[in-house]
């Protein structure tokens, strides 16, 4: 049992498993045994530990059935009785409070390099003081061990940073440093520690500063004068007797702690750029490796700079930082800042010290200082010709001369990679490289690379969030890991505390950008966050104007381009150039950009207008979808096939009947058309099935469109009827509805027997819509087939309607009628004149999307390529059909090869095969396959005798 009490109280078995001690005094009796393991604790002691000054009147029955509770709570043999007390039966090294002294009695004496690692250990214990999580009021003894382990605490921080600084490891301990001092400011030893580390790097200045604050801060909360000791150093300071001097140092560069992953490309390119440009500023959104990628480029140029590469970081700076400081500071110029003109300004005085020197600055971290790292660049390139700058922003600088790299998240392995390329991919090496820091028994077996793959993807190959993720496997699974990403900002917190504080967790990366942000800015982001898949230009317009939820924030919609460039430019957004400009997010933005969505109360009016725009869209793409002008607003939709799904889907969710069945109704067409059948089926009917005020005809469209999904597959047939029926019934007096509802009007009139089969198309041929007269006349050809008037008239139906689609320039319908005209042929056993009907069908239909059609057309090729006796065409067809069955996820689809194969096996003599083929198919139609009709289907590969 290991029991943890600096800090949270911990209490972890030897399988692993927590014992959670539910009760202030519970687990304040827990800490007072447990800081004197193996020893027997009087119960006088005990009672003042936990009541303190207000014992109740039966200390010791009190105490008895607190123990009593403890010894329920833990382990069998935990604890004793002992003479006159209580025993915790532990090892001393089992509790963290005294092992953390034990190390610090260890400390004592060594050298640096033995005190070190001590310190570290003793100090990676500490969670925080005991009782951290203990309510125990007036105990005299529990103030003074909160009071002993803090001190103990505070010491060990300031023995352990001063042996590091004497060791030469002070530049590493900066920003860790820094926080400390921000916490406790009259430390002297501390502060004292935190000059030295800046010292060591280069960063006089700033040292300098630290010691001005240190000393206002003794004035202001103790009344006193720095220590002798402090003084002392802050002289020695002034003189340059601190810290590397700048005659031994060509470079502030620290040595970096792990190995570079994924960019070394990159690195080529950048070094191009600074050969042929004074000024290389390095873009790219929070967490993408600018900073790595700039010292990995300047670390391979060292040799060829005289005067070095220098870090200049601006991260800590306010908005108004002095960058000519910041680089005074950095390059250690402590003759600049003490010379012959000790009132120059730090610009001057830089400008002076490096005007002939051949050297290379690092600005990183500009983007929040962005105009004055922009004035300085263009003022020390103006006057020191042999400098180079390479700066690290979310933006441009903006001057001219710039050169710009974009710097991408880490390439992602393809959907459906094998495991070797999954293996090679950047993004998964990162993750690999530094999960091994950390854990070493990932084994790399397919499981572990796909489930890799997918935290990558997740988490869009941002280096920074990969590297959060990897740190949390020390407590995880990396199953674990990957199913709960989609809480990534909660989840991904484990950053180096020696980071700066905008990399120490997922969410600060991006809260920086935010911050950077005007309202404005702010407004469009959030109300991007509605979109899935980018968004236009002009559906970015229409969605993001308006005002700001709460806020006084107004955006007009010419507005929206100029916000929108800046967003990209501040690598928040990303564009892909088809037509025109698209803007979209990395999902890590997104995800955060909805947080915020919702913390401004605009989710709700944010999806309304989304549905609006698509809504719109749809509709007015939706008569044209069934003329010539198809290709073209078809491509349109598929641009826009996510958003939609994604505005139907928030309607359904919202219980927004009026939206969803509006965008059933315009939308429905397309997902039936353009290769979504199984998408459309589910969202049209979800849509049709949601109660609510809507009008009669917007209603009734889609249960016509209900109607036309369902009855283009093998589905229930008293199903199909009630639709019939119910869109029917709607439909009734409705002027200039959809061609579905005309289509409604035959099969209702169908229902009644086959008397009315014909009629009932016979009455469409007159219909004012050529589309509905096309398909009208090649209905009417079908059903003279099936009612066995297959002769020269059937024939001339069938011709007649393809000439009209052609008319039209109706795709689906040319592929229709030429699919029945391939049909009548292979019954008359013009196999090989079919499957060329066949071929110039799946042409035409494959231009607009329907995957779904060209399957049974593969399926049927097959079987007569099989029949002609060429059995590698007919397994050629087999095998197209079944990728495009796998394409759409159609379990019609599925089926339908599932059924053409059972009957080629059945031909080849394969029953058992057959068989096989037959279950797939049934599983696939579900209930469906109850259906007289697919029963005929399913039975008849087997041969009569079955």
């Amino acid at each position: 049992m290991q029991i943890g009490v600096l800090g949270p109280l911990e209490i972890r078995v030897d399988d692993g498993g927590l014992i959670e001690i539910s009760g202030s005094r519970l687990r304040a009796l827990l800490i007072a045994l447990a800081l004197e393991p193996g020893r027997a604790v009087p119960k006088t002691q005990l009672v003042d530990w936990i009541w303190g000054e207000q014992p109740p009147s039966d200390s010791a029955n009190a105490l008895q059935a607190l123990v009593s509770r403890l010894r329920r709570a833990l382990p069998d043999g935990s604890l004793d009785v002992q003479a006159g007390g209580y025993r915790l039966a532990v090892q001393p090294q089992a509790v963290d409070a005294v092992r953390f002294e034990q190390l610090l009695d260890q400390a004592r004496g060594g050298t640096d390099l033995q005190r070190a690692p001590l310190l570290r250990d003793a100090l990676a214990l500490w969670r925080g003081a005991p009782m951290h999580d203990v309510e125990v009021r007036e105990s005299a003894a529990v103030d003074a061990l909160v009071t002993r382990f803090e001190g103990l605490h505070l010491a060990a921080l300031e023995d352990r940073y001063e042996a590091e600084i004497r060791l030469g490891r002070g530049p590493e301990l900066v920003a860790e440093l820094t926080e400390e001092v921000a916490r406790n400011p009259v430390r002297e030893r501390l502060v004292a520690a935190l000059m030295r580390a800046l010292a060591a790097a280069g960063r006089g200045a700033e040292a300098l500063t630290v010691y001005q604050r240190a000393r206002e801060a003794l004035a202001d909360e103790l009344g006193v004068d720095p220590a002798p000791e402090l003084s002392a150093l802050h002289v020695a300071l002034l003189r340059g007797e601190v810290g590397a001097r700048e005659e031994d140092r060509t470079t502030n560069l620290r040595a970096e702690l792990t190995r570079f992953v994924g960019k070394h490309a990159d690195i080529a390119a950048v070094r191009a750029l600074l050969a042929d440009h004074r000024l290389t500023t390095l873009t790219g959104p929070g967490g993408s490796g600018k900073t790595r990628l700039a010292l990995e480029t300047a670390r391979t140029l060292l040799d060829d700079l005289p005067d070095g590469a220098w870090l200049v970081e601006l991260a800590s700076a306010d908005a108004s930082g002095d960058v000519a400081q910041a680089a005074l500071a950095a390059l250690g110029l402590r003759d600049a800042l003490l010379g012959g003109a000790p009132n120059a300004e730090p610009m001057e005085r830089l400008i002076a010290a490096i005007r002939e020197r051949e050297t290379l600055l690092i600005l990183d971290n500009c983007e929040h200082v962005i105009e004055s790292a922009a004035a300085f660049a263009h003022r020390v390139l103006g006057e020191c010709r042999r400098l180079r700058i390479l700066a690290t922003s979310r933006e441009p600088l903006g001057i001219t001369g710039e050169a710009l790299w974009q710097v991408e998240p880490l390439a992602l392995p393809g959907e459906g990679a094998n495991p070797d390329e999954i293996e090679s991919s950047p993004a998964v090496q990162l993750l690999r490289d530094r999960a091994g820091a950390v854990r070493q028994d990932l084994p790399a077996d397919a499981h572990t690379l796909s489930t890799m793959a997918r935290v990558c993807r997740a988490l869009d190959g941002i280096p920074l969030a990969i590297e959060l993720a990897a740190a949390r496997l020390r407590t995880m699974s990396l199953d674990q890991l990957a199913n709960r990403l989609d809480d990534r900002f909660r989840l991904l917190t484990g950053g180096s505390r020696t980071a700066i504080p905008q990399h120490r967790t997922l969410r600060a990366v991006v809260d920086w950008s935010w911050e950077l942000l005007t309202d404005a800015e702010r407004m469009v982001l959030r109300r991007l966050a509605v979109f899935s898949g980018g968004a236009s230009l002009d559906a970015a317009e229409q969605v993001c104007a308006g005002t700001g939820g709460g806020t006084n924030t107004v955006v007009e919609q010419w507005e929206v381009l100029e916000l929108l460039t800046a967003l990209t430019e501040k690598s928040l957004l990303l564009i892909a150039a088809d037509d025109g400009p698209r803007y979209r997010m990395l999902d890590t933005i997104r995800q955060y950009a909805r947080d915020r969505l919702v913390e401004a109360d605009e989710a709700d009016s944010a999806r309304r207008a989304h549905l609006a725009y698509f809504t719109g869209l749809a509709a007015t793409a939706e008569p044209y979808l069934r003329r010539a002008e198809q290709l073209e607003w078809l491509a349109t939709l598929e641009a826009e096939h996510d958003n939609i799904a994604v505005a139907m889907r928030g309607a359904l969710a919202a219980d927004d009947a009026t939206g969803a069945i509006q965008l059933a109704a315009a939308a429905g067409w397309y997902w039936w058309l353009g290769g979504h059948k199984a998408e459309g089926t589910e969202l049209v009917m979800a849509a049709a099935d949601l109660p609510g005020e809507v009008d009669d005809a917007t209603r009734a469209t889609v249960y016509g469109l209900v109607v036309h999904f369902l009855s283009s597959g093998r589905n229930d047939e008293h199903q199909v009827a009630e639709w019939i029926r119910k869109a029917y019934q709607l439909s009734r007096g409705i002027q200039g509805h959809h061609p579905a509802l005309s289509f409604v009007v035959a099969l209702e009139r169908m229902l009644r027997g086959p008397d009315e089969y014909l009629p009932a198309f016979e009455s469409l041929l007159t219909d004012d819509n050529p589309w509905v007269r096309a398909l009208a006349r090649l209905q009417l050809g079908k059903m003279r087939i099936m009612l066995g008037q297959d002769g020269q008239e059937a024939d001339a139906y069938l011709e007649t309607a393809l000439a009209e689609f052609r008319a039209v320039g109706e795709r689906w319908g040319i592929s229709f009628a030429l699919t029945e005209l391939a049909d009548r042929m292979a019954t008359r056993g013009e196999f090989a004149s079919a499957c060329e009907l066949f071929e110039q069908a799946i042409a035409v239909v494959t231009e607009v999307g329907a995957i779904e059609d060209v399957v049974r057309m593969r399926a049927r090729q097959a079987q007569l390529y099989w029949l002609l006796g060429d059995p590698e065409a007919s397994a050629a067809a087999v095998a197209e059909a079944q990728r495009g069955a796998d394409q759409a996820a159609w379990p019609n689809a599925l089926a339908e090869v599932a059924l053409a194969k059972a009957e080629l096996a059945r031909w080849s003599g394969d029953t058992e095969q057959a068989y096989r083929h037959i279950d797939v198919a049934t599983n696939m139609l579900g209930k469906g396959a109850e259906q007289p009709h697919i029963i005929i289907v399913a039975k008849s590969p087997l041969g009569a005798n079955q």
